[in-house]
């Protein structure tokens, strides 16, 4: 790990820790000598990182410390250009221009040092065999899901009979062909699972869901062991 990536992971190390983190539980972490740590420290005091704390007590991150944007390592670079492009290959038409804009806002301001890795990735999505058209946009269902709102649907079952229901939507899953709405279905008193091919039309209502979305992601958990 070189030096520059070895400061940034002491500073995430440090963030949202409420007790001090000893320099030997980051030495061990980090698998680097107890020296290089208390001469590291020394260099983010040195650069204004509010750090607080002694060797043989402990180190603090002082509270509301922000990092310098996109403090990126390689390896996370090539991450976010691998989700980039997945997300542009399968999203929907939304998150496909996010995703394309998300691309050129890092060009812009990643190191020099690391555009290259944006240029020529290592790592790229393969092609999805089929791509199946979705019938909605799916940017109001993602904005009901943030906001807590119900959702009224016109949906085809797998009979293909057409059926009015409300719904709870806690989050949508981008598979390798199709996107699906996972919510609470109030017509069958239970979590199902919407393709998102199939909704005819999906209507955000002023009711709010009654329960938090972390109980009914817990519920799809509990009933899906395995899926996540």
């Amino acid at each position: 790990m070189r030096r520059t990536e070895r400061l940034f992971a002491i500073i995430q190390r440090l963030r949202g820790r409420r007790r001090p983190v000893t320099a030997r539980a980051l030495a061990d972490e980090l698998e680097v000598s107890l020296r290089t740590i208390y001469r590291d420290v020394a260099e983010l005091v040195l650069q204004r990182v509010p750090i607080r704390g002694e060797a043989g007590t402990g180190y603090v991150l002082d509270p509301g410390y922000d990092l310098p944007p996109l403090m990126l390592t390689p390896d996370e670079v090539e991450a976010a250009m691998l989700g980039a492009a997945w997300v542009a290959q399968r999203g929907d038409a939304t998150l496909v221009r996010a995703a394309r804009s998300l691309t050129d806002k890092l060009r812009d301001v990643v190191p020099e040092s690391l555009r290259p890795l944006m240029l020529d990735a290592a790592s790229r999505p393969a092609r999805p065999r089929s791509n199946i058209a979705d019938t909605i946009d799916l940017a109001p269902v993602r904005h009901a899901i943030r906001d807590t709102r119900k959702l009224a649907l016109s949906y085809i079952d797998d009979a293909g009979r057409a059926t009015e229901r409300t719904v709870w939507p806690f989050f949508i899953a981008y598979t390798e062909d199709v996107r699906i709405v996972a919510a609470h279905c109030e017509l069958r008193c239970g979590i199902r699972h919407f393709r998102a091919d199939r909704i005819r039309s999906a209507r955000v209502l002023d009711a709010k869901v009654p329960e938090p979305l972390r109980t009914l992601r817990k519920r799809w958990r509990d009933e899906n062991p395995g899926r996540e």
